[in-house]
């Protein structure tokens, strides 16, 4: 991968002089050695010196997404390599359960916003540190305000904002002005192991290219969650799935608040005792509907470790940047592997925007949407479907859904044509899904890509 021209720093002149002690406090004296001669790990176009270091010190621009586990660690990494200007989005508060890992808060925080408590204490214990939070969600701002910063770095717990955010940064690339350009560093926990990853969009493979890499998503059929429920999470789904929009039509199910999840974990349970499961409980609740996953605070801080050190070097060049993609396991010992995540020609957000798909023309809508749930390499969760001349199937609203629920019991030979366009919208698609159909009896599986 060319990473030539992808260098941030501005461009650097031939003034060495004596860095004052007001430009440089005690604090960030460890750095000199790295931005002030180049080492045997440096990239080519690194320019030691002044004029690196005062780019990064005090024109670099970087945003955060994520204050929780790998945000906190993150957040102190920036600010004690160097980084003045950093900002940083999270629309969580915080929680009892966070103050054993997210150190930068303390009991007396919780119900805070973790975006804002976070900025207090970095620009407490940094004082030339500035930090600016955002206290909402990442989909709140506009690629105006993306533009402003020169790297993202993620740490979030949610493949949906990651989607959302990798997909926005690849929207806004424009080839006629390289300035537009943001790098996103990735990282992710779960357990014992990790993974840190340097996405630079439209040139490296995009967050979106890898979906096959994730753990696939647990797929309830919609007829067992309706009609004959076995196991706890069969209830927790149809609460969550089909009573909260039928009681809630005009209201959007939101994972993060106590309030909706009280709910659905009272209405899982009244189910279940209707057809004698045991087991709901509201922790089993809480990890249906919002895919927990266990965190252990020293893989945040390896990981945090690793992404830090990537815009670190992304803003100095004092470095090789990461070729694309490390994966930690300390399950069994310490084991790190990297290797290049190549582009995927078929990617939803980089690549091609149509996918052609083999369907079997006897398949029902029903059968046809629980393989689209299945394939990890979109990943989606309720899907709603339609063509240019029909609404297929629709999640909302409630009127709209029960209007089209009768077709997943069609088969598809009914309801599509040979080449028909069926455009996909999910929560969690950053962007909609256009599938070209291709009716055919031999078609083994739904998802046979051209």
């Amino acid at each position: 991968m060319d990473n030539e021209w992808v260098c941030i720093t501005a461009s650097t002149g031939s003034s060495q002089r004596p860095v004052a002690s007001e430009d440089w406090p005690g604090r960030w004296d460890h750095l000199r050695p790295v931005l002030h001669r180049p080492g045997p790990m440096a990239h080519e176009g690194f320019t030691p010196g002044t004029p690196t270091e005062q780019f990064l010190m005090e024109q670099c621009k970087v945003l955060v997404v994520g204050a929780g586990g790998l945000g906190c660690e993150i957040l102190k990494n920036l600010a004690l390599s160097g980084f003045r200007d950093i900002h940083v989005i999270d629309m969580d508060t915080v929680d009892v359960s966070n103050l054993n890992r997210q150190f930068l808060f303390r009991a007396t925080d919780v119900g805070k916003s973790k975006a804002e408590t976070a900025a207090e204490f970095i620009m407490r214990r940094v004082p030339r540190c500035k930090v600016t939070p955002y206290f909402g969600k990442i989909q709140d701002k506009d690629m105006a305000y993306y533009a402003q910063f020169n790297v993202v770095i993620c740490g979030l717990d949610s493949v949906e904002a990651r989607r959302w955010m990798n997909a926005t940064l690849v929207q806004m690339f424009d080839s006629d002005s390289p300035e537009s350009l943001k790098p996103l560093v990735d990282g992710g926990t779960e357990g014992f192991r990790g993974q840190a990853r340097v996405i630079l969009p439209t040139i490296s493979s995009c967050y979106e290219c890898s979906m096959e890499m994730l753990t696939p998503q647990t797929v309830y059929p919609v007829c067992t969650i309706a009609n004959t429920p076995r196991l706890p999470e069969h209830c927790i789904e149809w609460a969550s799935t089909l009573e909260w929009p039928r009681a809630f039509p005009e209201q959007s199910l939101d994972t993060d608040n106590p309030e909706h999840l009280q709910w659905l974990f009272r209405t899982a349970s009244e189910r279940a005792r209707r057809f004698n499961i045991p087991g709901v409980t509201f922790s089993l609740t809480q990890g249906v509907v919002k895919n927990i996953i266990p965190a252990i605070a020293s893989t945040n801080a390896v990981i945090a470790a690793a992404c830090c050190n990537e815009v670190f070097k992304l803003a100095t060049s004092s470095g090789t940047l990461l070729d694309n993609y490390m994966m930690y396991m300390g399950n069994d010992g310490v084991y790190t592997h990297t290797f290049e995540y190549e582009k995927n020609p078929n990617c939803l957000v980089c690549g091609q925007m149509q996918l052609a798909l083999d369907v079997h023309p006897m398949w029902t809508l029903e059968e046809w949407i629980d393989r689209l749930i299945a394939d990890p390499s979109i990943s989606i969760g309720k899907p709603s479907l339609r063509t240019p001349a029909r609404s297929l199937y629709m999640q909302a609203p409630r009127a709209l859904e029960e209007a089209t629920r009768p077709n997943l019991a069609y088969v598809l030979g009914e309801l599509l044509q040979e080449g028909d366009v069926v455009t996909v919208t999910d929560a969690a698609l950053p962007v909609s899904l256009e599938i070209v159909v291709h009716l055919t009896e031999s078609a083994a599986t739904a998802h046979n890509k051209q």
